[in-house]
């Protein structure tokens, strides 16, 4: 076995060695006089001198780009690539990929620390480490944010957090340029590209790329909700969602649209909003081919085509197409109001209906009629206005073609199709197709005969 070695010089004490012709090159420094040089030590060329720059412009940079198997960090995405394209040799097992039992093993004997918490029993490495866990314990924060004041417990933490306002995001993903702020972001966004789902839940063998996820889920099986709220006492089966509940008390609204300013309590609202701004529709009935902003939208379409109604009220026993529409209705048996006018007070069951009345508060009517200019504070007003512009009637009976301007007035009329009588007399049993006729008929119970 025979191999090359070239040695290219890049100043008076620096060269590269080139070991094998396609690998990266090792910079190594060395005395002036041990290597023989065959170009003048006066007029270096300009390869070497350009090559002396680089070699300093990388010295100057940061890592950015992680072995996700080893966590070896790279100047560029080429050279990880590289890289990963390597086997990681087992030096166990001297196997020619690093091996899974072996890699638990080592895992294992990591772990094996000789500093116990005396409060829960854990085993840290470091005394250090001791000392930051023990703050779990304790709630202590040493490290303060300058800009907003927020407390961390390590200071690793107050510099992740510190990036919420900066921005910056130095871990970037080498297959698709993504950029994190967090390493173990950028991990658990490396499992998308791989697919991997590691860990199964024990109960219906779903699996999931994360840990934390698997064990959330199975609180659905076990039914726990371990994660309570202080002011309402309402529980959760996880710290994001208790954070995400407590908004509703709060108040606060963290997340931002760029384009308008408006704020909101949830991530995922913000992002269903901003579509409105772009327009775009990305999820597809493949039946109608009618399009939604978000896939909880497209699910239940889906079902209008099917007819199935798979959520069903363990109280009363109606059945809905969505959880949304079932949560809904199950306001209804506990007369629960969780959403708080801050101005006056007044509770609601729904937060749409929150909004829409704070509105009455602020005065602002942002839906506008673009014939008259007339201003309205919710979609469904400016659109019963609209009706005296058109003259229209919205909604047609499938039956009989006959159409009407509110579809409360068409379902009281599809009745005397189906010859459907909903509202009962408690005193007699008579039915009745509509509410107001059965009013007129209770009159008769309580009018005195002379």
């Amino acid at each position: 076995y025979s191999q090359s070695c070239e040695f290219h010089r890049l100043g008076p004490n620096e060269y590269h060695f080139n070991a094998v012709p396609d690998s990266n090159p090792i910079s190594v420094h060395v005395p002036t006089g041990e290597i023989s040089n065959t170009g003048s030590d006066s007029e270096p060329s300009s390869t070497a001198s350009g090559n002396h720059k680089q070699h300093r412009r990388r010295n100057s940079r940061q890592k950015h780009h992680h072995c996700m198997d080893c966590f070896t960090s790279f100047y560029e995405p080429e050279e990880l690539r590289r890289h990963t394209c390597r086997p990681h040799p087992c030096s166990d097992c001297r196997g020619s990929v690093i091996c899974p039992t072996h890699l638990k093993s080592k895992q294992t004997q990591k772990t094996m620390a000789t500093y116990p918490c005396g409060q829960c029993g854990m085993r840290c490495e470091t005394p250090s480490k001791l000392k930051t866990h023990q703050r779990t314990h304790t709630g202590e924060k040493p490290y303060h944010c300058t800009v907003c004041g927020k407390g961390c417990s390590h200071s690793d933490h107050l510099k992740t957090h510190q990036r919420t306002h900066t921005g910056e995001k130095p871990y970037h993903c080498s297959q698709c340029g993504k950029s994190f702020s967090q390493l173990t972001t950028l991990r658990n966004h490396h499992l998308t590209h791989t697919g991997q789902k590691s860990y199964l839940c024990s109960h219906c063998g779903k699996s999931f790329s994360q840990l934390a996820n698997r064990n959330t889920h199975q609180l659905i099986h076990t039914g726990e909700k371990p994660y309570n709220c202080s002011q309402c006492g309402k529980d959760f089966r996880s710290p994001r969602e208790l954070k995400s509940h407590t908004r509703t008390h709060t108040g606060e609204k963290p997340f931002h649209c760029s384009q308008c300013g408006k704020s909101f309590s949830q991530l995922s609202s913000l992002k269903r909003h901003q579509l409105t701004h772009t327009g775009e529709k990305p999820y597809l009935c493949s039946q109608c081919g009618k399009s939604f902003t978000t896939l909880s939208e497209l699910k239940p379409h889906q079902i209008t085509h099917t007819g199935e109604k798979p959520y069903l009220c363990s109280q009363c026993g109606d059945s809905f197409t969505s959880l949304y529409f079932l949560k809904k209705h199950h306001l209804t048996h506990t007369g629960e109001k969780p959403y708080l006018c801050s101005h006056c007070g007044k509770s609601f069951s729904q937060l749409a209906n929150l909004n829409t009345h704070q509105l009455i508060h602020t005065g602002e009517k942002p839906y506008h009629c673009s014939q008259c200019g007339d201003s309205f504070t919710s979609l469904y007003f400016l659109k019963k206005h609209q009706l005296i512009h058109t003259g229209g009637k919205l909604f047609q009976c499938s039956q009989c073609g006959k159409s009407f301007s509110h579809s409360s007035t068409l379902k009281k009329h599809q009745i005397t199709h189906t010859g459907e009588k909903p509202y009962h007399c408690s005193q007699c049993g008579k039915s009745f197709s509509l509410v107001g006729n059965l009013k007129r008929h209770q009159l008769t119970h309580t009018v005195e005969k002379p």
